[in-house]
């Protein structure tokens, strides 16, 4: 298993894991997934709408490999601090391909 930032494939990628995912308060009915670097120091958001998670696909990659130009800086310490151990946990008992 990879720990490093870096994907094998391609060098300018940088592997984000899984670790938040929230609902939109809005009408929009979106699951909200956060990714983040090891560190927990950078975040990618994607968003999902319900609808997709219906029938036999309901898969979620447990991390992502990401253009670096894609990610967000995490200002507040604390959330690094929940990202860094959530995406440590993730490494630990997932592989990088693996699905929820």
């Amino acid at each position: 298993m990879r720990t490093d930032e870096t994907t094998a494939a391609d060098d300018e990628s940088v592997r984000v894991w899984l670790v938040e995912r929230t609902y939109s308060d809005d009408e929009q009915n979106l699951i909200i997934l956060t990714y983040a670097t090891p560190d927990g120091e950078r975040d990618f958001r994607k968003e999902r709408a319900l609808t997709s998670y219906t029938g036999d696909h309901r898969e979620t990659p447990v991390s992502m490999a990401v253009d670096p130009d894609n990610l967000g800086r995490v200002d507040d310490a604390e959330t690094r601090e929940r990202y860094a151990g959530e995406a440590e946990r993730m490494q630990a008992k997932h592989d990088p391909d693996d699905v929820l």
